[in-house]
């Protein structure tokens, strides 16, 4: 059984261009996936990280519908407790009312950033430490079901009231995303490029407590999303050099040195540390990279390993150009499959 594959783009800056310029080159991205055949675009939320430029997702959720006309298009997701859960209910409202049939809403519960960023996006130390995403959670459906008639907000609509709010989906890179999603009978999306616990488990946990919510636009049944990270391209000599910038990114993170994503070149002539290397060796237990058939492959073995439904390629390249031809090296894998 061959999995479907969409894309979780994080509009990466590279090094030597501008941060704007990466908003540009994720529209750029979803026009070429789409006509590539990919199932769905999800776009993050970072805050003040200096290699991801995807601050906005709902901006770049409303832009990427608009440049495309099949493809779904989402948020991987929505942090919500960076956000009050009426302004999430209104805007993915008026997203669904735009595109209909076309939006994902994507759940998360991490700020995204670091402790101080987080601070200033919630305004109070109390909302940093409060662990309240239940309450957020049923608060956001509040707005489109209705509250039970003695809630304070009772009164409150999140319009357009004709139209539902987008399937929903909760995130996850540990089990208690799985456990919650199974809890509402939403879909799934596991972290699986960085998550720490083991996406089998995750799924499986998913799977084994999922309860139908009975809501428009959620599953009758389990339905999971794998993330993984890729790197493909027409040779592996050529992957393992893209490999290595995207590595040298992660342990920049890491190590709290963030910067612009680093360009091949780059990658080869720094001074790599021991502990640098070790903490680069990392990288390959999250990512496949190689020929496209051999990446096409491993994600497909890591996704029916998950017991996913669908994989979802999150792809950091320096040169957008290459980081499409990525993308469509393993769609042309997939129709031969098909074939």
């Amino acid at each position: 059984m061959t999995l479907p594959l969409s894309v979780l783009d994080l509009s990466p800056i590279a090094s030597g261009r501008t941060p704007s310029s990466a908003l540009h080159e994720t529209i750029e991205l979803a026009r070429a996936v789409e006509a590539d055949g990919y199932e769905r675009f999800w776009v993050a939320e970072h805050h003040n990280i200096a290699s991801v430029a995807s601050s906005a997702p709902e901006v770049m959720i409303a832009a990427v519908a608009a440049a495309t006309s099949r493809i779904r298009v989402g948020a991987g997701g929505i942090m919500l407790p960076n956000h009050a859960p009426l302004k999430v209910a209104e805007t993915f409202r008026v997203l669904a009312g735009l595109h209909p049939d076309r939006i994902d809403l994507g759940i998360g519960r991490a700020p995204g950033t670091d402790q101080l960023t987080a601070l200033a996006l919630r305004r109070s130390r109390e909302a940093l430490v409060a662990n309240d995403f239940p309450a957020q959670f049923n608060e956001l459906l509040g707005y489109v079901d209705g509250f039970p008639g003695d809630h304070p907000f009772a009164p409150i609509v999140a319009q357009p009231t004709d139209v539902p709010l987008p399937p929903v989906w909760i995130l996850g890179s540990s089990l208690y995303g799985a456990q919650a999603a199974a809890a509402y009978g939403t879909g799934f999306a596991f972290a699986g490029h960085f998550g720490d616990a083991d996406p089998a488990e995750a799924i499986g946990i998913y799977r084994q407590q999922f309860q139908p919510s009975g809501r428009p636009g959620d599953p009758t049944e389990p339905r999971a999303i794998l993330a993984v990270s890729a790197i493909a391209a027409e040779t592996a000599q050529r992957a393992d050099e893209l490999g290595l910038a995207a590595a040298l990114s992660m342990v920049r993170l890491r190590s709290g040195h963030p910067g612009p994503l680093p360009s091949p070149e780059e990658a080869a002539g720094y001074p790599w540390t021991e502990a640098e290397r070790h903490m680069a060796s990392a990288f390959s237990r999250f990512a496949t990279v190689g020929d496209a058939a051999t990446v096409y492959e491993g994600i497909q073995r890591r996704g029916r390993s998950a017991a996913a439904d669908e994989v979802m390629v999150t792809t950091t390249i320096h040169d957008p150009a290459e980081r499409r031809r990525s993308y469509s090296l393993l769609s042309e894998v997939a129709r031969t499959v098909a074939a």
